[in-house]
């Protein structure tokens, strides 16, 4: 019945995804055409942890054909979407960079995946962005990273919060995104501004966990998960992100570390998340890529438009792409890195 319901799903959705079993992978990457063992001569992975204010981060580390210690390499960073992992749609691009001769990072956010730190599954917006400035500091120490070629790549959740830490730290030379996605936007006015009536009652209700914690209380999360949903109700969501997503990370490119929750009390800190806001700060070379019949657009169109403080950038349209598509669709991943490739050879030298 459960197969069933999912073959419904996919015909539902207009997609025919393909699975990802990270049981099959001993890195449990769940990603098509995923590394499966280290080949001398081959791109390579190395799974490392280092610490960022005291928290264990899990990482994967890419190396490009034939790395050598001793040679210097333009390198890239790479952020995760919300509730995803390092050996999801992330670990795909660092991949796929790592075979165009980059060195690539990807970490799990502290408090989700396989980092450490409690409550799990916190997602505040200065804790992502602190990921990503934490993921530099450790790849920027790494054997063969030419540091003054780093390069930054965020993917939806990860893409906004790459805007943010991107205007502060200039050790990124090259800023690029995937289907960005704002989240504290999201989180305060509801998907496509779906929930701009119930803004204060769920205020209310974030600040009223976060008082029973204080007071000594369990961290609280929403009764349903949104990866728990029977398939017959993620078929009815009327929105592709949604009902795509669900399809991704529920059923065919599933991990059990990627969670699809977080605690109550975390939407006081992302109500007040705007990637939108100092976006003029950004003066590296940008290039923003989204699908052109993704309804998450706006959100990189908004950014986009903000970002008057560089004079190089582009925003790129995958056609016939909606958001998730381009986490998994082999031929929209394939323009998609053809397009980071060119964009970080003209700025990573």
């Amino acid at each position: 019945m459960k197969k069933l319901l999912l073959v419904s799903l996919l015909v539902l959705g207009g997609m025919t995804a393909m699975a990802a079993d990270y049981k099959q992978n001993p890195f449990t990457l769940a990603y098509e055409g995923a590394i499966t063992k280290n080949v001398k001569g081959s791109v390579n992975i190395q799974t490392v942890t280092y610490k960022l204010n005291g928290i264990d981060i899990s990482a994967n580390v890419y190396t490009p054909a034939n790395y050598s210690p001793t040679k210097k390499y333009p390198t890239v960073v790479v952020a995760h979407p919300n509730g995803s992992v390092k050996e999801q749609v992330a670990g795909l691009y660092a991949q796929n960079l790592a075979e165009q001769g980059y060195i690539a990072i990807t970490a799990d956010a502290a408090y989700q995946g396989a980092s450490g730190g409690t409550p799990r599954n916190t997602d505040k917006p200065a804790n992502r962005v602190n990921d990503i400035h934490g993921m530099a500091d450790y790849i920027l120490n790494f054997p063969g990273v030419d540091q003054n070629n780093l390069g930054l790549l965020g993917i939806c959740g990860g893409g906004g919060y790459s805007i943010k830490a991107a205007q502060t730290d200039k050790r990124f030379k090259a800023v690029a995104t995937i289907s960005m996605f704002n989240s504290g936007v999201v989180r305060r006015d509801g998907y496509m501004n779906a929930q701009l009536d119930s803004v204060q009652e769920r205020l209310k209700a974030a600040s009223d966990a976060r008082l029973r914690e204080a007071m000594g209380g369990k961290t609280e999360y929403p009764s349903s998960n949104f990866t728990d949903m029977p398939a017959e109700e993620a078929a009815k969501l009327t929105t592709d992100l949604y009902r795509e997503g669900y399809e991704y990370y529920a059923q065919t490119h599933a991990h059990p570390n990627s969670s699809g929750t977080y605690p109550i009390s975390n939407l006081i800190d992302l109500a007040a998340f705007d990637a939108v806001h100092n976006a003029n700060l950004i003066n590296q070379p940008l290039l923003m890529i989204a699908g052109d019949k993704a309804d998450s657009l706006y959100m990189t169109q908004d950014v986009f438009n903000a970002a008057t403080g560089t004079k190089d950038k582009e925003l790129y349209l995958v056609k016939g792409a909606t958001h998730i598509q381009t986490y998994w669709k082999p031929e929209f991943v394939k323009d998609i890195t053809n397009k980071l490739t060119a964009f970080y050879t003209k700025n990573l030298k």
